[in-house]
Formats: structure tokens, C-alpha cells, sequence
């Protein structure tokens, strides 16, 4: 009769099975919680910002601020003083090129003006005088000349006779001498009254011309005078604005005093103020965009002003092309400087991990999103929106770009 065999529960090969699957449990375990000895912070996902690793055109910018400025100043001072009689803008009135502004009185100006012109007078009359006397002396000079040219003659004819005379026997030796030494005595006198002629002639000529670099020289100055005395009347140098004014009738103001000034309003320049860790990449022709009423403008470096204070540098911009309408002096305007061209570059968006990590280190958050781990990472070039990925980091992979200020000593963030 067959017997009933009792089938036993814990086989060899049960055994076997089940600790086979207890050790692969146990090194699961080991391998994934007891192994794992980095610190770890559990943080909700709602708390951080993640963003996605781009690849994209990058241009490196700054924001900077500057304010409009006139292209053109022109500050009204004044050459000469006096007390104002009459004012005939105000401030903030539209000018054109001679219109009057204000004017001035000053007597001892006038005196001086009706002194010149009298010395002026005087120093016409002399010329005047000067260069009579030289054309009389001239003439004299000429008629003692002919005068002596013609004696000349006849005794030239008076002593060449004489001499056949004398040589026929028929007149004495002492009358052929007498003849010969008056006409030897003439020759002379011709000589020296040409030379004095020369020398009189050379005399007046530097007379003249002194009296006519004495007129001119009174001319001048009575122009200058009255060029002084028109000054009094202060008018407008150039088309612009009149922004400021500062006296009233009745008021006396001294020579040198800044009466107001005149804006150019055609066009404006825009003074910019820069941090000074960009001095060395801020040059001349640079340019910035700026928005304004939903248009773009351009505008390019004119000046850069190297002296630095309070850690800030200055440059002047102008519009490259049309300037917005509606802009005013003093008005603010925030540009994005270009300190580069635009290139391709592996980019993550800007944010606070930057100020803890000093873009050294970042979380990359696991294909799985359900952590994140601290990688190391290298910046290069940045504006106010991205950072340039240099080293670490992949196009698609995402990372933390929100604050690190409680995490900055954890490995790995447990998303939740």
C-alpha cells in the first residue's frame, strides 16, 4: 500500500530563494539609504525656481542709468557789469540766434566809448597831417631840384665855354676858375639835396605808416568800446531755451556774473553713470539700447570721463539715429550697455543661487525629479537675465535658480 509522503515547507531550495532575496534587499538597502551619507534636506517644489539649461544667442549688457542732459549750454556771463533797465524774457522762453534778453547801463562805458572816438578823431588828423606834410616836403624838395638842374645848365654852358675861351688865351686863368669851381659847386649841391631827398622821403614814409598803424590801432579799440557797449544789451548767442534768469530790473551786477543760460533743445545727450568695475571694458563708440513708448532707440559712447568718485565713472551718450519724441532735461533713462557682440553659449537663467555660490556650484535636479545634487559648475559672461555655462552643465538638463540661503551647507535636496 503506497504511503502518503508529508511535503516538507523549508525546502533546501526555498532556503536558498528566500535568502537570495534577503541579501539582495539588505545590499538594496545598504546601497541606497546606509551607503548614502550625504546631507540631505527634504524642500517642497513650490518654494524653488527651476529652470532648464538653454543653448541660445547670448549678449553680455549692463543696465545703467543717465539722465538727459541739453547737447548744447551756453551760460550768459557777463564781460562787463552795469544795472539792469530792462528785461524782456522770462525763463523757460523759446529763442532764436540775436533775440534780446536783457539790458544793461553802465555811463562809465559810454565815457569811455566817446573817449576813444576822440582819440580816434585825433589820431586821423595826425595821420592826415603827417601825410601833408610829407607830400609839401616832397614837392619843395622837387622844386629845389629843378630849380638847381637848371642852373646846372647854365653854368655847365657858362664854364665849357670859359674853357675854349681860356684855352684861346682870350679870358684870364682866374674867371676860367671861377667858372669851373661854381659849376664843380653845383654838381655837389644836386648831390645833397638828393640825398636829403632820399632820406626825408624814407623819414615820412615810416611817419605815414606809423600814423596809419596809430588809426587802425584807435579803430580797433573803438570797436572793441562799442562792441562793449552793444554787450550791454545781452541777446541770445544761440537757438534754444532760455532755462534760467537771474536778475530784475534795477539790479546791478558786476562783470563776470552769470546771468542764466540757454539750452539747445534740438537734440540731446544722455550723462550715464557706471560702476567702476567696468572701466577698463568702456571705450568710445560703445552702444546701448534704450526703450521708450515701446520703440527701441540707439545710443553710442561720446565721451568717457575717466575720473572716478564714490566708485562710479560717467560717460556722455548720444542717439545714434531720431531721438523719442516727448523726452525732457533731467528725465531718467535706464539703457542696456553692450560690453560684447552677439555669440551662441550654453546659458541658465539668472537668479539668487548666484550670491550664495558665487556661480562656482549648482543643483542639477535628477532625470527622475524627485532630487537634486550639488555639482560643480564654471560662469563666464553674464547680463541681468543669464549667466554663460562654461563647464558643468548640459543643454535640457534642469537646475535650482532660486535662493540658496537654506541650503548652501546640504549635497542633495529630497523634492517633495
Amino acid at each position: 500500500m503506497d504511503r502518503v509522503i508529508e511535503k516538507k515547507m523549508w525546502t533546501k531550495k526555498r532556503i536558498v530563494l528566500l535568502s537570495s532575496a534577503a541579501l539582495f534587499v539588505l545590499f538594496a538597502l545598504y546601497t541606497f539609504v546606509l551607503s548614502d551619507t550625504s546631507s540631505k534636506l527634504n524642500v517642497e517644489t513650490e518654494r524653488l525656481t527651476i529652470s532648464e539649461v538653454k543653448r541660445a544667442p547670448f549678449q553680455e549688457y549692463i543696465p545703467v542709468t543717465g539722465t538727459v542732459e541739453p547737447i548744447q549750454t551756453f551760460f550768459l556771463d557777463l564781460s562787463d557789469g552795469g544795472k539792469v533797465v530792462g528785461k524782456y524774457l522770462e525763463e523757460g522762453a523759446m529763442l532764436n540766434i540775436g533775440t534780446p534778453i536783457i539790458k544793461l547801463d553802465n555811463p562809465n562805458l559810454s565815457l569811455q566809448v566817446l573817449s576813444t572816438q576822440s582819440n580816434f578823431v585825433q589820431a586821423q588828423s595826425i595821420s592826415r597831417q603827417t601825410r601833408l606834410g610829407y607830400e609839401q616836403n616832397i614837392i619843395t624838395r622837387r622844386n629845389q631840384m629843378l630849380d638847381l638842374n637848371l642852373n646846372l645848365l647854365i653854368q655847365e654852358r657858362t664854364y665849357k665855354n670859359n674853357k675854349v675861351l681860356y684855352e684861346k688865351g682870350m679870358i684870364s686863368k682866374n674867371e676860367f676858375d671861377e667858372s669851373r669851381e661854381k659849376y664843380e659847386t653845383m654838381l655837389k649841391s644836386l648831390e645833397l639835396v638828393k640825398e636829403s631827398l632820399k632820406k626825408d622821403s624814407l623819414t615820412y614814409i615810416q611817419l605815414v605808416r606809423q600814423g596809419e598803424s596809430d588809426v587802425e590801432m584807435s579803430k580797433n579799440y573803438l570797436t572793441l568800446v562799442q562792441n562793449q557797449l552793444a554787450n550791454l544789451t545781452v541777446s541770445a548767442p544761440i537757438k534754444g531755451q532760455l532755462t534760467s534768469l537771474n536778475c530784475e530790473i534795477g539790479q546791478s551786477v558786476g562783470a563776470g556774473y552769470r546771468l542764466g543760460q540757454i539750452d539747445n533743445i534740438d537734440s540731446f545727450k544722455v550723462r550715464t553713470e557706471i560702476d567702476e568695475h567696468y572701466i577698463s571694458r568702456i571705450t568710445e563708440g560703445q552702444t546701448g539700447e534704450y526703450e521708450f513708448d515701446s520703440k527701441i532707440y540707439t545710443l553710442k559712447i561720446k565721451t568717457v570721463y575717466p575720473q572716478v568718485t564714490n566708485g562710479r565713472f560717467y560717460v556722455d551718450m548720444i542717439f545714434t539715429g531720431k531721438q523719442p519724441k516727448g523726452i525732457r532735461r533731467g528725465q531718467t533713462m535706464h539703457i542696456k550697455l553692450q560690453l560684447g557682440g552677439l555669440s551662441d553659449a550654453l546659458l541658465i537663467e539668472s537668479g539668487g543661487f548666484f550670491s550664495t555660490t558665487g556661480g562656482q556650484w549648482i543643483f542639477v535636479v535628477d532625470k527622475s525629479g524627485t532630487f537634486a545634487v550639488r555639482k560643480q559648475i564654471k560662469i563666464g559672461r553674464q547680463n541681468p537675465q543669464y549667466y554663460e555655462v562654461l563647464e558643468g552643465l548640459k543643454a535640457g538638463e534642469k537646475v535650482i535658480t532660486s535662493s540658496y540661503d537654506n541650503y548652501n551647507e546640504y549635497d542633495k535636496l529630497v523634492l517633495q
